[in-house]
């Protein structure tokens, strides 16, 4: 779990699954950001294994910029988020296509993540 920047608001509880094939962030996050829901790209395509024995049609899609690091060293992509409706103790879930785009290493023994920045190497430290 990690805290990042997500559309000029930190999210603190963010789960980096290296195993997700995802980036999900739930409708209730959006819409506490200030989010306007009814700008979300028609998303029609299930996917399963998240709610145990059931499948979940997300509500849309949303393109949106994720800053990890501070003012000093830090890295911005824009990430397409699967939004849902579930609810679960995370604001967002980032998954291997957000790895791959940060260039992000994980040490899932260590709860650090490593990616490369402007100055130098960005280590962010996971909280459990």
């Amino acid at each position: 779990m990690v805290s990042l920047v997500v559309s000029q608001v930190r999210l603190a509880k963010v789960l980096v699954d290296g195993g997700s094939a995802l980036d999900i962030i739930f409708a209730s996050t959006l819409e506490s950001m200030g989010y306007d829901m009814t700008s979300l790209v028609p998303s029609d395509q299930a996917f399963y294994v998240i709610i145990p024995r059931a499948g979940s049609t997300p509500v849309g899609r949303a393109t949106l910029s994720v800053t990890f690091g501070t003012r000093d060293n830090f890295h911005t992509e824009y990430v397409n988020f699967e939004v849902t409706e579930f609810e679960t103790s995370y604001y967002a879930i980032l998954g291997r296509p957000s790895l791959a785009k940060f260039m992000a290493i994980p040490n899932d023994t260590y709860l650090l993540l490593k990616m490369p920045a402007p100055k130098g190497v960005l280590s962010v430290y996971g909280d459990l």
